[in-house]
């Protein structure tokens, strides 16, 4: 049996530059790991077989298709290797703007890859990547990068592992199709030469929807030794990035509040 880790993805920042005619939306952003996430175990079986626990497994269960069964068989199809049993303990919120299902689905072709003495850096495992969804491709790459295109035009670039952070989800599930419709179509500018002082421009269409998300920003914000306040991905799931670790854990003891999820982690 293999483990691995669905590392949380954070967008440090994303901008969105246009609406393209297949539908999607051409983006600039800032990708980045935490070391908080699910935890993925994959042997092999004589049948195929998924089971999901842990405190998020209510928003999976019953469902005969996923992104982790998808993965699975697109592996399947490519590599072969017979069936598997999989097991997900699913700690991230869904539909959360940090890549949960991305992040499961990235797991389970890594764990297959390394089961099958697979490399990690197979153009094919980017290729199922790909088909899965926009940001597959960055979580199976699991670095700090610059995504462009869908998201899926990944260049790594150096990181800042051991960055205290506090991530918080007011206990909303936001829909990303509906905060990419409620964009207002402005191109505000590419990422500059710091990511970091950049945005998120679908932070305002999804405040408008789940209004709590500005709410959780204002009181992250608040806190002592805060160095950046954002919202991931289309939220509604917000971080900020702390001095040191004494600073980050005050913090989550300070802005609990029933239904608020939170997770104290550090940059990866």
């Amino acid at each position: 049996m293999l483990t691995e880790i669905a590392r949380a993805k954070l967008n440090l920042a994303l901008h969105v530059r246009a609406r393209r005619p297949d539908g999607y939306h051409e983006l600039e952003t800032l990708f980045a790991f935490v070391e908080y996430g699910d935890v993925l175990r994959v042997a092999p079986a004589a049948a195929p077989s998924f089971h999901v626990s842990g405190p998020f497994a209510a928003a999976l269960a019953g469902e005969g298709d996923n992104l982790v069964t998808r993965a699975a068989a697109r592996f399947a199809g490519i590599f072969g290797g017979g069936a598997h049993a999989i097991a997900l303990e699913k700690h991230l919120p869904v539909a959360s703007g940090i890549g949960g299902g991305s992040a499961d689905a990235a797991a389970t072709l890594r764990a297959l890859a390394r089961l099958h003495h697979v490399a990690l850096d197979d153009p094919r495992l980017f290729e199922i990547a790909d088909a899965l969804g926009s940001d597959v491709p960055a979580c199976l790459l699991g670095k700090t990068a610059i995504g462009k295109g869908r998201g899926e035009q990944l260049e790594p670039v150096p990181g800042t592992p051991g960055i205290p952070v506090l991530l918080v989800n007011p206990g909303v599930a936001v829909s990303t199709a509906a905060v990419f419709r409620r964009w207002d179509g402005v191109d505000h500018g590419p990422l500059r030469a710091d990511p970091l002082a950049g945005r998120n421009d679908l932070e305002a269409p999804a405040r408008a929807i789940a209004p709590v998300i500005g709410e959780v920003l204002e009181t992250l914000a608040a806190q002592d030794g805060v160095t950046l306040t954002r919202m991931s991905g289309s939220g509604a799931t917000c971080f900020a990035l702390f001095e040191n670790e004494a600073a980050c854990a005050n913090a989550a003891t300070r802005i609990a509040r029933p239904g608020w999820w939170r997770v104290e982690t550090r940059l990866g």
